[in-house]
C-alpha cells in the first residue's frame, strides 16, 4: 500500500490521553496486520513544544503546513469550547477538506470542527456532558449525546475518551477492511467493532455473577457459530434468563437490541470471508448466518451501503496492487 498521511493536531494544554489515542492506532508500523505505512505527523499551530494538562511537553515536528495533503485529520480534543477557532486552523480545516481529506473530531475535538463550519446540517458526537453545549453553540447541528460515534463520510466525530478508540478503529475497518481491523484490535487488546450507535454508557453495571457469566457464555456461543440460526427465545434460554431480563440486560450490557448486534456480528464475519477467502458469495452468506445471497446484499446496502462484490473487489485490489482509495469510507 501507498503511504497515507494522519495529522493529528496538538495545543497547550491538551491531555496526554488524548493525544495518545490517534497515536496509539496510527503512529506505529502496523504493515504487519494489512495497513498501510502511515506518515504520522503531530501539528500545532506554531511548531514547537506543546505543554500538556499533565505537565508533559511534546514536540510538535509541524505546524499547520503539515494538515497539507493530509489523508486524515484528527482533532482528539479542544480547549477554550466558545472562542473563536484561531483563523489560521479554521482555513487549514476547511481546505484540507475541501481537498478530500477525512476530518476526525474526537471528543471535544467536536467543538473545533463544528467551529470550522464542516458540520453544518449533519449529526455529530461528542462526550455526552458536553452535548448541550455544542448543541446550544452550533444549533444547525444534531448532536446526538448518546452514541459512541457519527460517520458522515467525509466528517467523523465521536464520543469521549475510550470512544475515541472506537473510532479510530472504525476508520481502520472501514477504509482498510475488517480483517486488519480485527488484527489490530487484537494487538492493543481491545474490542473489534462497537458500533456507533452504541450507547455511551451503560446505565448500572453488571455485577460478576453466575447469571453473568452464563449471559457471556451465551453470546460467545452465538458468536462462535454465526452460521446457525439464533432466536432470542433459545439465547436467553441458554443464559439462564427470560426473553424479558434477557433483552433487558443485553440492552444495558451492550448498548443495542440482540438483532442489531446479531446483524453486526454477522457482517463482520462476511467482511473477512469476502477479505480473505475467494468462497462464492451463497457460500459467504451461508457462513455468516444470512441463509442466501441476495439477503447477504441486501444487508450490506442497508449497512455498509456497498455490495459485497465490490467490497471484495475493493479490498481484493488493496491486498493484491497495493493501492488504498482515499475515499474508502462509506458508513
Amino acid at each position: 500500500m501507498t503511504h497515507q498521511i494522519v495529522a493529528v493536531l496538538a495545543f497547550d494544554g491538551i491531555s496526554p490521553f488524548h493525544l495518545s489515542v490517534p497515536c496509539l492506532v496510527f503512529g506505529e508500523d502496523r504493515t504487519s496486520f494489512g495497513l498501510p505505512r502511515f506518515d504520522f505527523r503531530i501539528c500545532a499551530i506554531e511548531a514547537g513544544p506543546v505543554h500538556t494538562e499533565a505537565g508533559l511537553s511534546v514536540a510538535a515536528p509541524h505546524g499547520l503546513e503539515g494538515l497539507d495533503g493530509a489523508d486524515i485529520i484528527i482533532v482528539p480534543s479542544w480547549r477554550d469550547l466558545e472562542d473563536p477557532l484561531p483563523e489560521p486552523l479554521s482555513q487549514a480545516l476547511r481546505r484540507a477538506h475541501r481537498n478530500g481529506a477525512l476530518i476526525v473530531g474526537l471528543c471535544l475535538g467536536t467543538f473545533a470542527v463544528a467551529a470550522a463550519g464542516l458540520l453544518g446540517g449533519r449529526r455529530a458526537a461528542t462526550h455526552w456532558a458536553y452535548a448541550e453545549r455544542l448543541q446550544k453553540l452550533h444549533p444547525d447541528i444534531a448532536v446526538d449525546a448518546e452514541v459512541l460515534y457519527v460517520d458522515n463520510g467525509d466528517v467523523v466525530t465521536s464520543a469521549g475518551v475510550a470512544a475515541g478508540l472506537d473510532c479510530c478503529l472504525h476508520i481502520v475497518r472501514a477504509r482498510y477492511g475488517a480483517e486488519a481491523a480485527l488484527r489490530l484490535a487484537r494487538q492493543i487488546v481491545l474490542s473489534p467493532h462497537r458500533q456507533g450507535g452504541q450507547a455511551q454508557f451503560i446505565e448500572r453495571p453488571l455485577a460478576r455473577s453466575a447469571d453473568t457469566d452464563r449471559f457471556t457464555q451465551a453470546l460467545d456461543a452465538v458468536r462462535a457459530t454465526l452460521g446457525d440460526a439464533h432466536s432470542l427465545d433459545r439465547v436467553a434460554e441458554a443464559a439462564g434468563l427470560t426473553r424479558r431480563t434477557f433483552t433487558r440486560r443485553f440492552q444495558k450490557s451492550i448498548g443495542t437490541s440482540f438483532g442489531d448486534w446479531l446483524i453486526e456480528q454477522r457482517l463482520e464475519l462476511a467482511q473477512r470471508l469476502l477479505e480473505t477467502t475467494e468462497k462464492s458469495m451463497d457460500v459467504v452468506a451461508f457462513e455468516a448466518g444470512f441463509g442466501s445471497a441476495a439477503s447477504l446484499r441486501q444487508h450490506f446496502s442497508a449497512r455498509l451501503r456497498t455490495s459485497p462484490a465490490q467490497y471484495r473487489r475493493e479490498f481484493s485490489r488493496r491486498a493484491d496492487q497495493g493501492e488504498q482509495s482515499p475515499h474508502a469510507l462509506s458508513h
